[in-house]
């Protein structure tokens, strides 16, 4: 056997490493050679512009498909250039826009860029339909800037062909509480985010399809009367929490919709929406007053999680239709709803649902932090470990005793002729020290727990709590039993978030909720809660901590073997 031979098998051996796999020669080769790497270098303007069949030169999106697909980038030039072209041709649309089928009719995308890609795959091609987008392109997924700038760019190419329609989550208040504006801060710029939010205003809110279909991203509004009403909107603007605009964008239909029974229905057709915690639920007599009212077939509309993609609801009393479809197209929602995603498809006056499934998708981790700031908490609270189990070389008989015979010498710093108050004082200083060190083993856990606990999906009260998402493997997947338990633990993401952005500061250890950077699922700041856990007394299990620091400022010379370091499992 020559030595190359032996060395592979020892490096084998040494590493770990699977007989089965081959240890490349060049270690720049993929060793997974279908997964194209990720695209490093930003397009030329010859790659990025194309001219169109008008004469115009504009962002190509099939140059784009397959640069976001890889994870490339724009510069941020060209990416302002999409976003600002796009809000022009917006802003010259009406509030509701008339489509003619044949046309694929699509739900929330949510920065589900790879699904999307799978969207275009069973909804055909544009020389067979127009597609229309019922909103929410952005926040939740890794990839809300791809999507936008993709269906932006499609939107430039072929005007009539694209149809987009403003979500809930086009605006400032969601994006900046969620994780659209640190996408844009972490992928390109404050500028480019602020172009965006400006184009999420230039955004129509509803469109109609051949006259008889009414399509809007939430839903009906006690005000909306007419069709009319719509084009009395001013669109550019910031959502408020209440009027018509709200409730196109938040409504939803009440939770026995399809309840037959009128004793266990409400009195009024429109209800407060506390799951939203803004706009109404309407109810089916709502919805078939408004279609009667304005000679429409069916509402249909996007904002909730299906588990089949979608949903269709009771149908009228006169043409037997259903009232209100439900359209969602982000499959397996954050990874975890195990839902499936749906088209909905008209022509030649026929409706035909198009459903698929999740596509795999690279990995980023929470915040899109590196791996190193991630990391650091788990680095702080192995450290720190280290350091008390240093310190703690005595037995738990010793740390109980009462110390009656320990001297002042052995205490570092006792100088002849201190006081006894001097002394004292010394030993409090010694003791501080240590218990400061017990104090930061309890922050660095706690920011371990928050790093692991990577997903927006809350666990208050829940048993599956501690079977959560980590990033060493343990999928959040394996935690959620179903679908409407991931909906249930969900619910508060669904509420219009009342919050206040914080001023801007920099910190060491971010928080890992893919919510936002600096706020946890209650609302509270990193650095709040950094300091209640420095504050908070009576958590030191058993009071070692203490009886470590209380043992060494008292001079007590530990000759026992240290314990060893307690060995923290990240699975």
């Amino acid at each position: 056997m020559d030595q190359a031979t032996i060395s592979q098998e020892q490096l084998r051996h040494r590493l770990g490493i699977p007989p089965n796999f081959r240890i490349p020669n060049d270690f720049n080769e993929r060793p997974v050679k279908n997964v194209l790497p990720p695209a490093a270098n930003k397009p030329t303007d010859a790659e990025f512009f194309r001219i169109n069949n008008q004469g115009k030169r504009m962002p190509n999106p099939f140059f784009l498909k397959d640069h976001f697909f890889r994870e490339g980038r724009l510069t941020e030039e060209q990416a302002l250039f999409i976003v600002e072209h796009a809000k022009e041709l917006l802003s010259s649309e009406p509030n509701m826009v008339d489509v003619k089928s044949p046309v694929t009719i699509c739900g929330d995308i949510h920065g589900q860029y790879y699904d999307l890609m799978k969207l275009f795959e069973v909804g055909g091609t544009l020389e067979e339909n127009t597609y229309l987008f019922l909103g929410d392109y952005v926040d939740r997924g890794c990839f809300g800037i791809e999507c936008l700038l993709y269906l932006y760019s499609l939107k430039l190419w072929f005007p009539k062909k694209f149809v987009l329609l403003r979500g809930n989550h086009e605006c400032r208040h969601l994006t900046e509480y969620f994780t659209f504006k640190r996408e844009c801060l972490h992928k390109y710029s404050e500028r480019l985010y602020e172009a965006c939010i400006q184009s999420f205003c230039a955004l129509p809110v509803t469109a109609m399809v051949d006259g008889r279909f009414f399509c809007v991203h939430g839903g009906i509004s006690p005000e909306l009367i007419k069709i009319s009403d719509i084009e009395k909107i001013n669109r550019f603007q910031e959502p408020g929490s209440h009027g018509l605009l709200c409730d196109l964008l938040w409504a939803d239909p009440i939770a026995n919709y399809d309840e037959v029974d009128p004793s266990k229905l409400p009195r009024d057709s429109f209800v407060h929406n506390e799951t939203r915690g803004c706009s109404y639920n309407f109810t089916y007599t709502a919805s078939c007053q408004f279609l009667e009212r304005n000679g429409l077939l069916g509402i249909i509309r996007g904002h909730e999680a299906q588990d089949a993609g979608y949903t269709m609801h009771r149908k009228t009393p006169a043409k037997k239709f259903p009232s209100v479809i439900t359209i969602f197209s982000a499959p397996n929602y954050l990874d975890v709803y195990h839902n499936r995603g749906a088209v909905l498809k008209y022509s030649n006056k026929n409706i035909t649902i198009r459903q698929f499934n999740c596509s795999n998708h690279p990995y980023w981790l929470p915040n899109f932090v590196d791996a190193f700031t991630w990391s650091l908490p788990f680095v702080g609270a192995k450290i720190t470990d280290m350091l008390l189990a240093v310190l703690s070389v005595c037995s738990q008989e010793e740390l109980s005793e009462v110390d009656s015979e320990s001297g002042d010498e052995a205490i570092g710093g006792i100088e002849p002729g201190m006081t006894p108050a001097e002394i004292q004082k010394r030993r409090q200083e010694i003791k501080n020290k240590i218990m400061a060190i017990g104090k930061m083993q309890k922050v660095f856990q706690m920011l371990r727990d928050e790093s692991e606990n990577a997903t927006e999906l809350q666990f208050d009260n829940d048993p599956v709590r501690s079977e959560g998402l980590s990033v060493q493997g343990t999928r959040m997947g394996q935690s959620i039993r179903s679908f409407d338990h991931a909906r249930r633990i969900d619910l508060q993401n669904e509420r219009l978030p009342e919050f206040t952005v914080p001023s801007p500061t920099a910190t060491m250890f971010p928080v890992s909720s893919m919510r936002r950077a600096s706020m946890d699922a209650e609302g509270m700041t990193m650095e709040y809660m950094i300091k209640k856990t420095l504050e908070a007394e009576g958590d030191d299990e058993g009071g070692v901590v203490e009886k470590i620091a209380d043992r060494i400022a008292r001079g007590r010379r530990m000759t026992s073997p240290p314990s060893g370091l307690k060995r923290h499992g990240t699975a």
